[in-house]
């Protein structure tokens, strides 16, 4: 704790700031301290595919392996709301992996739920119906937001989920109808799916 306080630089995040962009050489990783930050992928014609959250006290495992094998990033990271994180330095990862072991349980425990994570996400996308996959996504992200409300439109959601508008579209009005969730302008309250 005491390393990463000297070596690390506390910053603060708006909400919708980049972090991480993809492609890039990552020169610090962040640790986050409070707020959320999104870990995704974009094809080339710019599809989203949100691949998980980081909430406090968490690291992304993505860019620690980029850190670590020196090579660009294959990930962004984008701040969901206000956010502070602290940035430490790559080069500091070798040496504190080998010189703290609680850094290195750390490391390893992250990539580890890192990986269940994305076991979900792909068990997700090749054995649930895209409207249970639509559940899942609120479901998922109350657990790691504690929000009942997405503030955005159905294309946000379609990106994150790589899927279409339409389809998604459909889908949320199929789960009003059931009283799943309640639709307004640039905001879905999904509140009945988490009681």
């Amino acid at each position: 704790r005491n390393a990463i306080l000297t070596e690390g630089t506390f910053r603060e995040f708006e909400a919708g700031e980049e972090l991480i962009r993809e492609d890039q050489f990552i020169r610090s990783f962040p640790i986050v301290i409070s707020g959320v930050i999104k870990v995704c992928r974009t094809d080339e014609t710019g599809n989203e595919l949100l691949l998980y959250y980081l909430r406090p006290g968490e690291v992304c495992t993505v860019s620690l392996t980029c850190c670590m094998d020196r090579t660009r990033s294959r990930v962004k990271a984008i701040t969901e709301e206000d956010s502070t994180a602290i940035l430490v330095p790559v080069e500091l990862l070798d040496s504190w992996m080998t010189q703290y072991q609680t850094w290195k349980e750390y490391v390893m425990r992250s990539i580890q739920k890192r990986f269940d994570e994305l076991l979900d996400a792909l068990d997700s996308i090749a054995f649930l119906k895209m409207d249970e996959r639509l559940e899942k996504f609120f479901i998922d992200r109350y657990k790691t937001t504690q929000t009942k409300v997405f503030e955005g439109s159905h294309q946000d959601i379609a990106q994150a989920m790589n899927s279409s508008r339409e389809v998604i579209s459909r889908l949320l009005k199929q789960m009003e109808k059931k009283g799943m969730v309640v639709l307004s302008r640039g905001r879905i309250d999904y509140s009945p799916l988490c009681d």
